[in-house]
């Protein structure tokens, strides 16, 4: 997430934690300061004693903020929110929207709701510039650069699981997609010998979540 930063700027980082992306790139020298927010006192301390064993606190300053409420419009060029459930990330934008929309980006790491939260942006006018996806112990994480700007989405695979990822071939992406297809696939046929009006019902879900996940594998086939 950090590389996807633009150089020279200033970051606010929503739900810092232990402050690591902004002293991070502080010290690369990448970004010009930091605001460093979160929501609880704790978190915020471990940032402000991380901050200060780098001897930093010239460069990044923190703030006690529920998601950017403590953020001033223009303050930021960039805004880093990472490691929340879509629907909270969605809820921060929604409610500092007179915030976020000054910024000059957005980098966002949803864990959930992916094909939601894409189109949320969609709908409010953003355009996803560029998608990653890490697999690290087993669990995958997407992640996007956000600006204001129109893009058109066609496809609901491309709001599923990305369209950029799925333009470049994405090989963390592929492997995503081979595992979701194989365990919606036993799921399904475990549910196949459940005769009940609610496995039955299940089982439609499934194979709606299994066709576009064979559909975005086809992509790879082109």
């Amino acid at each position: 997430m950090a590389s996807m930063v633009t150089t020279g700027g200033i970051l606010a980082d929503i739900g810092t934690d232990h402050a690591y992306v902004p002293i991070a790139l502080v010290q690369r020298q990448k970004i010009k300061g930091a605001i460093a927010m979160d929501i609880n006192e704790g978190p915020l301390a471990r940032a402000q004693e991380h901050i200060r064993a780098a001897r930093l606190e010239e460069y990044i300053q923190t703030r006690l903020s529920d998601g950017a409420e403590a953020l001033l419009p223009n303050e930021a060029d960039s805004i880093l929110i990472a490691g929340m459930g879509g629907e909270l990330i969605l809820h921060i934008l929604t409610e500092g929207e007179s915030v976020c929309s000054t910024a000059k980006e957005l980098i966002l790491q949803p864990q959930s709701e992916l094909a939601h939260f894409r189109r949320f942006l969609h709908q409010k006018g953003y355009c996803i510039e560029q998608e990653k996806i890490v697999l690290e112990d087993g669990k995958y994480y997407p992640m996007m650069k956000v600006r204001k700007g129109r893009e058109s989405y066609a496809r609901e695979i491309d709001y599923r699981f990305g369209k950029g990822l799925l333009e470049e071939k994405n090989q963390v992406l592929y492997q995503f997609l081979l595992k979701e297809q194989k365990s919606l696939e036993t799921v399904k046929a475990r549910l196949e010998s459940a005769n009940t009006k609610t496995a039955k019902a299940r089982q439609k879900e499934i194979e709606i979540d299994l066709n576009y996940a064979k559909e975005a594998l086809k992509e790879y086939e082109v």
